[in-house]
């Protein structure tokens, strides 16, 4: 069984290096859909029989690009994180405020100031994948058109190789295969690969 895992393609915000989390539902800026539809239509991204998509607009219209008569069915924990204080600025614009400061000081392991941490979306995320995996009988070939910390918080989570979230990072548009295996109640990623 292969799982793809894609990050959703490029948006006015990630263009920007802006923080596009979980309160900002944008779409995708044209640049973002002409380099999802140039890669697809050379053959860049495998075949599935069924797409689970976050309910974000940036992952909603990357999924009909990528996979336009596939099913899809929307994950509402497949959200990306909250970055409270932080979301739609980027760095030029927050070096100044202590609170992201502070941030920094903890190496990205404090909370985003009134937004979500690190701990509670890494639990968030997981435990949408397992309940899913619980509840669907999924095809041979499933797509999951996600955001990339989703993909580095459950592949630093489930991967067999063990790396760290940051190891996981995915540029827009890209993204991992990987081999799911159950135990008990869990998910182990066995052969994880990028994409390209």
């Amino acid at each position: 069984m292969d799982w793809i895992w894609i990050r959703h393609g490029m948006t006015e915000g990630n263009r920007e290096k802006r923080y596009i989390g979980g309160r900002t539902d944008e779409g995708l800026c044209d640049a973002g859909r002409q380099k999802l539809e140039k890669k697809r239509s050379c053959g860049f991204y495998p075949a599935a029989d069924r797409v689970y998509v976050s309910p974000m607009k940036r992952c909603l219209e990357t999924a009909e690009i990528l996979y336009p008569k596939v099913e899809k069915r929307i994950v509402e924990g497949f959200r990306e994180c909250d970055f409270g204080l932080f979301e739609q600025k980027n760095e030029e614009e927050l070096v100044f405020l202590p609170e992201y400061q502070s941030w920094l000081d903890s190496r990205g392991k404090a909370p985003f100031p009134e937004g979500e941490s690190p701990e509670g979306f890494h639990r968030r995320s997981k435990e949408a994948l397992l309940l899913l995996a619980r509840k669907e009988k999924m095809p041979e070939k499933t797509a999951f058109v996600v955001h990339g910390g989703i993909i580095m918080a459950l592949f630093s989570q489930l991967d067999e190789a063990g790396g760290e979230f940051y190891d996981y990072y995915t540029d827009n548009g890209a993204g991992y295969v990987c081999n799911p295996d159950r135990l008990g109640d869990g998910l182990i990623f066995r052969n994880c690969r990028r994409l390209f």
